[in-house]
């Protein structure tokens, strides 16, 4: 059974800085392709950045392009996403999700597995 724990979120100013983490139990994560999505409320989940298995291959939404960086370190089974110059646009609870598929996917169906969500709060 794979489980995901995503955390690190909270509330930032404008223009600050916060970085999440994803644990996962019951798997490697070298045997996943991972992502981070948000939601916003009253709004649908969306792509933030994904990576492929061994993490040599990225890609980010042009919404945050620039100033969020997905990473892993396999070694401690952990993904990152490094949030710069957030915005209150960025105010979502962000998830950590694992997929099985080869490649790097933006599609919310193309994930199998799913973290409980960290809320981000960017506001003055």
């Amino acid at each position: 059974q794979v489980h995901l724990y995503d955390s690190g979120g909270g509330l930032v100013q404008p223009g600050g800085s916060l970085r999440l983490s994803c644990g996962i139990s019951g798997g490697t994560l070298n045997n996943y392709g991972m992502g981070w999505f948000r939601q916003a409320p009253g709004e649908e989940r969306e792509f933030v950045a994904a990576t492929n298995r061994i993490g040599d291959t990225t890609y980010h939404a042009d919404s945050v392009k620039g100033r969020f960086t997905i990473s892993k370190n396999n070694m401690k089974n952990t993904l990152y996403l490094q949030m710069n110059s957030l915005k209150p646009e960025d105010t979502a609870v962000y998830y950590c999700a694992a997929s099985v598929a080869m490649g790097v996917s933006t599609s919310l169906g193309r994930y199998e597995y799913w973290g409980p969500g960290t809320q981000v709060t960017v506001s003055s």
